[in-house]
């Protein structure tokens, strides 16, 4: 099924006798499997508003990203939080959509300083699973008044209603970026390197360890500051500091946001979110090859197919996810970070709210 209109999704969507099984632009294969009629939006389609004076544009969910990327880098403007493309990593052939990327709220590593996907977002329209069009805040921020179901639906991953347009606000592309990048580093020394960077007044927007052990710190902005930046920032930190500028920079920054060190090995990946103080020690406990973003924030593991990371980690305060694995291992383990009770209860009691009737992607979060 495609439907080509709002209101077509919405008949749909009542009128269903079992689950739907809600498919973007097929990127983004993550959680259980889901069994159901599939309900294709790229009939969904196109920019229904882009105003560039008031940094803001409105497109309907099935809009390729890449739309996206060429109408506002034509205006000198950018999505703030750098959205990965996992279609590498998830060996997948489709196309990023908005709808897929607001329903997995995909952030990269600009986060540290911009926010994630859900920052971003300022209005959202939806149809729930009863097949009611619903509409939350607006095209400025002000607009976001009562409820905020914008962020709610940003990583609901459809289960709560299907998407049909996402507006966001945007900002500049700066002028210039540049990478200092460091020599080889222990999980425990690149924590420490990045947690300085980011606590300076230089603006570090982005910074990673890879998996070749070495740490990535980004600044972005006009040339004559970037390069003031980039030396004091050395002064601070002290060491040995390769300057890599421009183009280089942004390509080792696409490869950190996309995971691309993991794109062509074997292997399940997991997605750990912690305090960057806890990092090192859960790297020991992973004991698996690892990439490191947000400062320590997030790790990215790479384990033998089938393994249970979290049993490995053990108890930890955070949340691990798993990215990439077999359809018979995301059916066999929790692909998302089991809830507490109280969180599970709340979480089942949305779910009965926005889809009563349980069609909208039954299952794919556990």
């Amino acid at each position: 099924m495609r439907p080509a209109s709002e209101q077509e999704l919405s008949d749909l969507v009542r009128d269903a006798s079992g689950p739907l099984r809600i498919c973007g632009g097929g990127t983004r294969a993550i959680g259980r499997p889901v069994v159901g009629e599939p309900v294709l939006m790229s009939g969904l389609s196109g920019i229904t508003l882009y105003e560039p004076g008031a940094l803001t544009l409105v497109a309907q969910a099935g809009t390729p990203l890449a739309e996206v990327e060429r109408a506002t880098a034509a205006e000198g403007q950018r999505l703030a939080f750098e959205p990965m493309d996992m279609q590498g990593l998830l060996a997948r052939e489709g196309v990023p959509t908005v709808g897929g990327m607001v329903a997995a709220n995909a952030s990269g590593p600009r986060r540290v300083q911009a926010g994630g996907c859900r920052d971003s977002l300022i209005g959202v329209r939806f149809v729930d699973g009863s097949g009611t069009i619903i509409k939350n805040g607006g095209r400025v921020m002000k607009n976001v008044t009562g409820y905020d179901l914008v962020k709610l639906m940003a990583g609901s991953w459809g289960t709560l209603g299907v998407l049909t347009e996402c507006s966001f606000k945007l900002l500049p592309i700066p002028e210039t970026q540049a990478s200092l990048v460091s020599d080889q580093v222990t999980p425990q020394e690149a924590v420490d390197l990045m947690s300085r960077a980011l606590a300076t007044p230089y603006e570090v927007n982005g910074a990673a360890r890879a998996l070749d052990g070495r740490v990535y710190l980004r600044l972005e902005g006009f040339a004559r500051q970037v390069g003031y930046r980039s030396q004091a920032l050395r002064e601070v930190l002290g060491g040995d500091w390769e300057l890599l500028e421009g183009d280089k920079s942004a390509a080792q920054w696409r490869g950190l946001r996309d995971v691309a060190d993991f794109a062509a090995k074997p292997g399940d990946v997991w997605r750990v979110s912690v305090k960057p103080s806890d990092a090192p020690e859960l790297v020991a406990r992973a004991n698996c090859p690892v990439v490191m973003d947000w400062g320590g924030g997030l790790i990215w593991a790479l384990v033998p197919e089938g393994t249970d990371l979290r049993r490995r980690l053990g108890s930890f305060a955070g949340h691990a996810t798993l990215i990439r694995g077999s359809e018979a291992t995301r059916a066999a383990l929790p692909v998302f970070q089991p809830e507490a009770d109280a969180i599970a209860a709340l979480a089942r009691g949305l779910r009965a709210k926005f889809d009563p009737r349980g069609v909208l992607n039954p299952g794919l979060m556990g």
